[in-house]
């Protein structure tokens, strides 16, 4: 197995949304936010090279959006899912299976392609992965929570034929070596991937853990539809990864690609961060 980070961007959210009733007085020590109050945030996926498998971990926010709506994110940066995949030798026709967490639009956005008045599957190789009560989550989407869940970055994968579900059961192996995790507070089966590498287990956060500035457990998203739910599992996650050595890989950290724990007198904390070709 190979592990490969795949940058696809930076972009920005408000501070105070990214921490909820934490102060920004707090928040702004680990998360600085410019003058407009908007947090640099990354959009960082992951990809899996696996005997004849090439699995893509989220795809970002991908380009379709109008100008408009991109305007209210302040896109940055150099990289983009093309040329990441590029910078280790990879095409995106050369991917078998896209693992979506959850299809909040940065994380799903880059998974289909406008071509012409077509909305088209960006990976046309690719299976993509979801759950069925995720993808229900999804598709009927509460009042507050839709404005996330964009149906032109979803529907056109199940009209494509290349949808599949994964079974909604936590442990569940999406294949040897790589188990799922469900957490249910930020989004309703938000899918987290457990990845044995080397001896090690890295786990994939995706919005459980946004940044290494969110470790403290009260320090929860208001983006977050159930943060008591989003706390509870923290608690038990982070107990779970201190108590057997998990590297943590942050997908929107900007500045940190991993991370490890140890416990202190305030409770669970940051050790170290590192880049995930530290690791590997």
């Amino acid at each position: 197995m190979n592990l490969y980070t795949i940058d696809t961007g930076l972009f920005k959210l408000d501070g105070g949304a990214m921490f909820g009733v934490v102060p920004k007085t707090i928040w702004n020590k680990t998360n600085p936010a410019d003058a407009n109050n908007l947090c640099d945030l990354a959009m960082r996926c992951l990809l899996v090279e696996e005997d004849n498998r090439l699995i893509l971990i989220d795809t970002g926010i991908g380009n379709k959006q109008s100008e408009k709506f991109f305007s209210h994110y302040y896109l940055h940066g150099d990289a983009t899912l093309d040329s990441s995949l590029a910078k280790h030798g990879f095409h995106r026709d050369d991917v078998t299976d896209i693992f979506l967490t959850h299809l909040h639009f940065d994380h799903v956005g880059g998974s289909v392609i406008r071509d012409g008045e077509k909305l088209l599957p960006a990976f046309k190789n690719a299976t993509y992965w979801s759950n069925k009560r995720h993808w229900d989550w999804a598709v009927n989407p509460n009042e507050r929570e839709k404005a996330s869940f964009l149906k032109e970055n979803i529907l056109p994968l199940q009209e494509s034929g290349q949808l599949r579900f994964i079974e909604d059961k936590d442990g569940v192996s999406f294949l040897p070596g790589i188990d799922v995790r469900f957490v249910n507070g930020h989004t309703d089966a938000q899918m987290l991937p457990l990845i044995n590498y080397k001896g090690k287990k890295l786990l994939y956060m995706a919005d459980l853990l946004p940044t290494v500035g969110h470790l403290p457990l009260p320090y929860v998203m208001a983006y977050d539809m159930f943060p008591l739910t989003t706390l509870s599992e923290k608690k038990s996650i982070l107990t779970e990864a201190l108590e057997n050595e998990y590297i943590l890989f942050l997908e929107h950290d900007a500045e940190n690609e991993c991370c490890t724990l140890q416990q202190t007198e305030k409770g669970i904390r940051l050790k170290e961060t590192f880049n995930l070709r530290e690791f590997i």
